[in-house]
């Protein structure tokens, strides 16, 4: 690895799960020491195991603002700084138009209010950090309506919109912030949907992918890295998609159809 990230600092919201793991493993990879801050207490663990001293667990809700504080210290006081806030923590509690009032609620406190809330405790820290980032993960989800889905879309959506507000709002404290929205990418969800089977999940997400197949969670860890870093110090306020070409296909895919014409 080039070390893109040695000798900073970064907490990790969602850590635990096997799509936050694998960002975890990149940002470690490349010199960061990690608090990885998570409701799961074995998968956050796992998420650390191997970092030794650079990585460090603490059990955290991120609807509790006073879970949030705790970890934000807990990063500080044992690393000596905070330089990255990755905002990964996400609920897929959604049932589209007959979502409830609950649904709605807890999902969005999860996926955006949590974001927001996390981004300010963890602001004088990444302002004296003086290259503070934050990076929110998104989703294709944001952009596009798709059958049977409301309130994780919604959610993601608010989350590219508080990207901008943050970006904004935090500049003059020397704070970048952008977001990153992956495709289908091999996580917990896909893997418990699947039973699995990865060929399959491929098979299925070929035809809207430029890549014909899913992401994987390093390649999306790779650019949250990137972005991390002082190789993106011009970028702030942005969107990244990170999603194999499905932002940019059409709904003719990559079938041509005008020839259908003429058939």
């Amino acid at each position: 690895m080039s070390g893109l990230l040695s000798g900073k600092t970064a907490l990790v919201t969602g850590g635990a799960t096997l799509f936050g793991r694998a960002v975890v493993a990149e940002l470690a990879a490349e010199g960061a020491k990690v608090l990885v801050a998570d409701i799961d207490q074995v998968g956050g663990a796992s998420a650390v195991e191997k970092l030794g001293m650079n990585g460090h667990f603490i059990v955290t809700d991120v609807t509790s603002d006073s879970d949030i504080q705790r970890a934000v210290e807990t990063a500080v006081s044992k690393f000596g700084s905070l330089d990255i806030l990755v905002n990964l923590a996400c609920s897929y509690n959604d049932a589209g138009s007959a979502s409830t009032r609950e649904q709605w609620q807890s999902t969005l406190n999860v996926n955006l209010i949590s974001a927001a809330i996390a981004g300010e405790i963890a602001r004088p820290h990444l302002k004296k950090s003086g290259h503070g980032v934050i990076i929110n993960l998104t989703s294709i989800s944001s952009k596009v309506a798709q059958v049977g889905r409301w309130v994780y879309p919604v959610s993601k959506a608010g989350m590219v919109q508080l990207t901008r507000n943050q970006a904004m709002d935090y500049a003059p404290d020397k704070i970048r912030v952008n977001s990153v929205s992956p495709g289908w990418t091999w996580s917990a969800i896909m893997d418990m949907l699947s039973k699995g089977d990865r060929k399959k999940t491929d098979r299925v997400a070929a035809p809207f992918h430029f890549t014909g197949r899913v992401g994987d969670p390093e390649e999306v860890g790779k650019v949250i890295a990137f972005l991390a870093s002082e190789k993106a110090s011009v970028v702030t306020g942005a969107d990244w998609a990170v999603d194999g070409g499905y932002s940019s296909m059409g709904p003719e895919q990559s079938v041509p159809a005008i020839p259908q014409l003429e058939a």
